[in-house]
């Protein structure tokens, strides 16, 4: 059963998947909307996942579940999965590739690339230590309100891709 991602307690399960793009507001709707559908109706053995949906940061689609009243299966993230892979397909935009590094650009904006990519440009010096990157692996809803989404690379398992013995500019 959908519900306000805000209901949801901190122990709230998360899942976070970044656009490789940013979306147009029509393909940002269009994904919330499938995606409410979604776990609207999304189960695990039977069970109803009280879950909820959200948009962050203009880039990042994020689904929690509150696993105290039903824990999610494998099944039922597969079935997400599929889900997000139809939405790609849709959009014309990639949400499941997990090997992309989100980061903010000296304008502010949110880029992403791939991880060669973010390493060849913290060896030119685009990138360092301060540099904001964003860490869609956080798997807790309150490891998101306290803001852990966005950091520092020198905070982050990103300072590895730095290229730099231990990240260290």
């Amino acid at each position: 059963m959908s519900v306000p991602l805000t209901s949801l307690p901190d122990s709230a399960r998360v899942w976070i998947y970044g656009t490789d793009r940013p979306l147009t507001p029509e393909e940002r709707d269009a994904l919330m909307v499938d995606l409410r559908a979604f776990v609207d109706i999304w189960t695990a053995h039977g069970a109803a996942l009280r879950a909820g949906v959200d948009w962050v940061e203009d880039r990042f689609a994020v689904v929690a579940v509150d696993e105290a009243s039903a824990p999610a299966s494998g099944c039922s993230i597969d079935a997400m999965a599929r889900r997000l892979g139809a939405l790609e397909e849709r959009l014309g935009c990639s949400l499941l590739d997990s090997t992309r590094v989100f980061y903010r650009g000296e304008s502010g904006a949110i880029e992403s690339c791939a991880r060669a990519e973010f390493r060849a440009r913290a060896t030119t010096g685009a990138i360092g230590e301060t540099t904001p990157v964003f860490d869609p692996t956080i798997d807790t809803l309150a490891a998101l309100r306290a803001g852990e989404l966005e950091r520092p690379v020198a905070r982050s398992w990103h300072r590895q891709l730095l290229g730099r013995p231990g990240g260290r500019s």
